[in-house]
């Protein structure tokens, strides 16, 4: 028994892969409207934040990466479902590849508020915050795997050749923030 608790203990922190950064927020998260409002209050603070990459510029010894900011859940994961409140610049002294940051992938951050910077938008100027990253994390996309075959209603379950209907009795059932058969 002791070795069989043992086992699930270890089987739970293996399915853990986030970083731990990204995991679990700051202590006092802040978010990006009280950052905008009076960003020299909240420089050097702690901040995780997340949206959709747009641009990637890289310098001879940094990289800036331009994101839309959207929400985050409980996972850090970003909820491009919900609005989106403005952009964010984060600063890397690491190369980003461009082919790997492309336009619209999923991104969360963990990092230092350090300030805000002078960008325009097309003919408008905006002073965007930006971030020095300490973790990034890159989100993978979302696949629809029809893996129990049609998604219908019927008799079974198991063994019978029709699906499982999941959690909330349909496929493809949502469970914490994936989808998928996953249990």
């Amino acid at each position: 028994m002791k070795y069989f608790l043992l086992s699930i203990c270890f089987l739970m922190i293996a399915c853990s892969n986030l970083p731990p950064a990204i995991e679990d927020p700051p202590l006092y998260d802040i978010s990006y409207s009280e950052a905008i409002r009076n960003i020299a209050h909240f420089k050097e603070a702690p901040v995780r934040w997340g949206g959709a990459v747009i641009d990637v510029e890289n310098e001879q010894n940094y990289s800036v990466v331009q994101v839309l900011y959207y929400p985050l859940n409980s996972y850090g994961r970003p909820q491009l479902n919900k609005s989106n409140e403005g952009r964010f610049l984060i600063k890397s002294p690491e190369f980003l590849d461009p082919a790997v940051y492309t336009s619209n992938t999923e991104i969360t951050i963990a990092g230092t508020l350090i300030g805000d910077v002078e960008r325009s938008v097309g003919k408008k100027s905006l002073r965007l915050p930006m971030i020095a990253a300490k973790v990034i994390h890159l989100w993978p996309a979302y696949e629809y795997n029809n893996y129990y075959g049609y998604g219908g209603y019927g008799y079974g379950g198991f063994g019978y050749g029709y699906p499982y209907f999941g959690y909330y009795g349909y496929y493809p059932f949502y469970r914490g923030g994936y989808f998928g058969p996953y249990w």
